[in-house]
């Protein structure tokens, strides 16, 4: 993904700087899944299964989001990680960015192990989904691209290959968008939604972010949206009589 705001006035491929909290989770992220491979890690204990969460393995809404489900799976979101987690970094701060990252990671986990197990118990759900298990960042990833996105909304930001520019606003819808009718079918859905809905959670409280999310920002780029249509409609009614006129002759 290019964007344009890091330098003034250009296009840009990637932050400018990794800080050292975002190469830590990357460098962590890429050993547990060599380890994984390498069947050090045993991944069924590990992942989050909402049977084996209800019977004991805790730890599971935590371990998942460190496993994944092939080198695409952990490339992509860490590939994510590292060019939208960075700047956020910078900005917050480590702690602020880490204490955000595994909240959004832990919160969709919880959501992943909980929401079927209930569906379950209602009659809504086949007893199978409880043995079906998660695995991989997408939780805590999806967290940071909101943040992200709510940052800085205005951001122009473009994904390889398609060249296509749009605000970063859009990113989340987007995504949402190409892996419902472009995704592979084992897509979890509910740990991208589970992070979004944390990360929604958490960034409410912060005041540089929690604005972005009021009624009245959104009815200012209503207001904003709809007054640029009509000095479109203006510009182009101007045109089409300049053009009635003639051609200037000399």
């Amino acid at each position: 993904m290019y964007g344009r705001g890091y330098q003034s006035g250009g296009f840009g491929f990637g932050p400018p700087v990794t800080p050292p909290v975002v190469k830590q989770l990357l460098i962590a992220n890429v050993a547990i899944f060599v380890a994984q491979v390498l069947g050090v890690v045993p991944e069924m204990m590990f992942a989050a299964t909402p049977a084996d969460f209800w019977h004991g393995y805790v730890w599971q809404p935590f371990t998942y989001m460190f496993l994944h489900g092939g080198l695409g799976h952990v490339a992509g979101n860490m590939f994510a990680l590292w060019m939208f987690g960075s700047p956020l970094a910078m900005v917050w701060g480590p702690q602020r960015f880490l204490r955000f990252y595994l909240l959004c990671g832990v919160g969709a986990g919880l959501i992943i192990v909980t929401l079927p197990y209930l569906t379950v118990q209602l009659g809504l759900a086949s007893p199978f989904s409880l043995s079906v298990p998660t695995l991989g960042a997408s939780g805590a990833v999806f967290g940071v691209l909101l943040g992200y996105s709510l940052s800085w909304p205005d951001r122009t930001i473009m994904i390889f290959p398609l060249p296509i520019p749009f605000r970063a606003i859009w990113l989340i819808p987007i995504l949402l968008f190409a892996e419902i009718y472009f995704g592979p079918p084992n897509v979890s859905h509910l740990g991208h939604l589970g992070g979004l809905l944390v990360a929604w959670l958490l960034l409410r409280g912060h005041g540089d972010v929690g604005s972005v999310l009021s009624i009245d920002h959104w009815k200012y780029r209503w207001r904003r949206y709809r007054m640029r249509k009509r000095l479109r409609a203006v510009d182009g009614d101007d045109w089409r009589d300049r053009n009635r006129q003639g051609p200037w002759l000399h």
